[in-house]
């Protein structure tokens, strides 16, 4: 093996990924496992997560399913004992769940509906770090990636509260950095643009026209897979990235380079 290929192997390193019952944490779940890290996979979705497990499994690897609403701190809590007493310990995060836009204008839009997208795509984010980094204090460090969005750096139409959100992702990401980087826990985020996963799917409602005008509004012309997003994240939670901490990596087709 070359140096380079041992700094992205994760043997026996623990890691938790939200959100890992489809989509880019699903893919994310089975390349942590395919580098040798033992995998959590936390989703609300049991089918989905227990399916990303099984998955793992059936070619050789570590992982277990935890129901989890990231929404919820003593859910969230739950996760990080869980990971931590069913393989020993946590080194790494991937805090990846998320849910899209209610799609309502701004003036439009209710509390209530404002309250469930910012309490899973950015008070979510805030909860898991805040148990994840409270474990690997006491235990020597570890890594954390974040998934935000193309819509955490640039405007995007009739989407006010992911937009936000996802801003939000940027910012807990950068500061929480600024605080632990030098107690041993590195912190970034993952900049998504149009991924073809169920949830851009369903928000382009399914409609063939509709993704063909998306793809040609980026610069590569195409949908990213959830694999090129999990090759990202992989990268950051490994020792092949050892130096790079409050970093928000744009990995979008060029998009918020127009």
């Amino acid at each position: 093996m070359t140096p380079a290929y041992d700094r992205l192997n994760l043997t026996d390193r623990v890691i938790i990924v939200t959100g890992g019952g489809s989509g880019i944490g699903q893919a994310t779940a089975r390349l942590l496992a395919s580098r040798g890290a033992r995998v959590v996979v936390a989703d609300m979705n049991e089918a989905g997560g227990r399916g990303t497990v099984e998955a793992i499994r059936a070619v050789g690897g570590l992982a277990a399913f935890v129901r989890t609403n990231v929404a919820d701190e003593d859910d969230v809590q739950a996760m990080v004992s869980f990971a931590v007493a069913e393989f020993g310990a946590l080194h790494g995060a991937f805090n990846n769940a998320g849910r899209s836009s209610s799609g309502a204008p701004l003036t439009n839009m209710s509390l209530a509906a404002w309250r469930q997208v910012i309490d899973v795509n950015l008070t979510g984010v805030f909860l898991c770090m805040k148990h994840e980094i409270d474990h690997m204090l006491r235990n020597g460090g570890g890594a954390i990636a974040n998934t935000s969005s193309g819509a955490g750096v640039v405007g995007f139409p009739h989407a006010i509260d992911y937009v936000a959100s996802k801003h939000g992702v940027v910012g807990l990401t950068r500061a929480a950095a600024a605080d632990y980087s030098n107690q041993g826990i590195r912190i970034n985020a993952i900049l998504p643009g149009g991924v073809d996963t169920p949830m851009l799917n369903s928000a382009m409602g399914n409609d063939p026209v509709v993704r063909r005008a998306v793809e040609q509004g980026l610069p590569i012309r195409r949908l990213a897979q959830p694999a090129e997003m999990a090759e990202a994240a992989a990268w950051l939670l490994s020792d092949a990235a050892s130096y790079v901490t409050g970093a928000a990596f744009a990995i979008d087709g060029g998009y918020t380079a127009i």
